[in-house]
């Protein structure tokens, strides 16, 4: 029982420490999405990521790369470039950029594995933008993605902000419609956020690392000693078991340093790496964006492209002879998530900002509070999912809850 205690301990702490460790990123792109939904219009955006072309792929990924952060900013981010008119390739490769072209990710990868996964990840991150390119030319889901743009048309409309010059920065009006933004992106996700990271520490605490090495083939023989078959069994498994493992980049890294001290291939964790895209909390965000069929192909898509990617990763360093050694994994233990480091002033900062934002989103609604206080919004139907999902975010915040107390007693 005293062991059950100490892991449910573990558990709470580790899922706390690694939101702790999101927090910063989580804030900084769900504001950038809110600013773009303001102040960016339909017609700007279609004119410069309008279309499938080679360039607006390339300015997606360079703007991912510049405002690199979690999956589910990124997703909310990605969401408000394609209502504005972005090409669905364009913003494919914003969202696979800013997930993967990520400098603090390459630290955290170095730190728990070594430098030829950095340079995987980033080179990986590439693949996956050129090949998502291919993967939706050769397919052309044309009807899906005009489906998708309706989907989510209400929210699509240019009611924004017209910015003329430097001194309207000032103004409330801007800085309380970014709020009603922030606000409405944290309101759509935070189940899927709690549920995500409570799960990630249950596995860290209570899941062994045996059953990782069950569940691929081949564990256990040098990397270079992997049959063909076992790598692309691995590469394939990769992201079913980060299915049911964790959501994020940040936090499976971890994990994916188990998996590799285990004998997993090269292709194997990095494929398990870039699948914090086709996990289902991001399914589920997708499929509120822009409806189940579009998210499932997205989902198809980027297995395709990641399982692809890290093959092409695998035999490419085979070919030089840069495959690394499971012998230079650091050992995974208890690490302090709540050090005094860069990430917990940049917490601080988001604190702030979210305090601000708070602020302006508390105002509004005060002004607005007579209007909806006599606007009948009517009955709302509520489906067996939604009370599932309830049920498991009080599951989750009990767990949690419980957790800590057990750490602080």
């Amino acid at each position: 029982m005293d062991a059950f205690l100490q892991q449910w301990q573990s558990a709470s702490l580790t899922s706390v420490g690694f939101f702790w460790m999101a927090l910063w990123a989580f804030v900084l792109g769900y504001f950038i999405s809110s600013v773009i939904q303001v102040l960016i219009t339909r017609r700007q955006m279609r004119e410069v990521m309008g279309d499938d072309g080679a360039k607006s792929v390339a300015l997606g990924a360079f703007f991912g790369f510049i405002s690199s952060s979690c999956s589910f900013a990124a997703l909310a981010t990605t969401r408000a470039l394609f209502n504005k008119g972005a090409a669905f390739t364009a913003s494919i490769a914003f969202l696979l950029a800013s997930t993967n072209l990520v400098i603090e990710l390459g630290f955290v990868i170095a730190v728990f594995l070594s430098w030829q996964f950095v340079v995987g990840e980033y080179l990986g991150g590439i693949l996956l933008i050129v090949l998502a390119w291919l993967f939706v030319k050769l397919t052309r889901p044309r009807q899906l993605i005009d489906n998708a743009r309706d989907e989510d048309a209400e929210g699509a409309d240019d009611d924004g902000y017209d910015l003329r010059h430097w001194g309207d920065l000032t103004d409330p009006e801007l800085w309380q419609q970014v709020a009603q933004k922030f606000v409405m992106e944290w309101q759509m996700v935070w189940k899927d956020i709690l549920l995500g990271f409570t799960v990630a520490g249950l596995i860290a605490a209570f899941v062994p690392s045996e059953f990782f090495a069950w569940l691929f083939q081949g564990v256990g023989a040098g990397s270079n000693d992997v049959d063909f078959w076992a790598v692309l069994q691995q590469a394939v498994v990769g992201p079913i078991a980060a299915f049911f493992t964790f959501i994020g980049s940040m936090g499976n890294i971890p994990l994916a340093a188990v998996l590799y001290g285990e004998g997993v291939a090269f292709a194997g964790v990095m494929a398990f790496i870039f699948s914090d895209l086709v996990v289902l909390p991001v399914l589920r965000i997708n499929a509120q964006y822009y409806g189940w069929k579009m998210a499932l192909y997205i989902v198809a898509m980027l297995f395709v492209c990641l399982v692809a990617t890290s093959l092409i990763l695998h035999y490419g360093f085979a070919a030089f002879d840069l495959l690394p050694s499971g012998d230079s994994v650091k050992a995974i233990t208890e690490r302090d998530h709540f050090q005094l480091n860069y990430g917990f002033y940049l917490n601080l900062a988001a604190l702030v900002l979210t305090a601000v934002l708070a602020r302006f989103w508390w105002q509004q609604q005060q002004a607005h509070a007579h209007h909806e206080h006599n606007h009948d919004h009517g009955a709302t139907s509520i489906g067996l999912a939604t009370y599932l999902m309830r049920a498991l975010v009080v599951l989750a915040l009990l767990w949690l809850a419980g957790g800590l107390v057990l750490a602080f007693i």
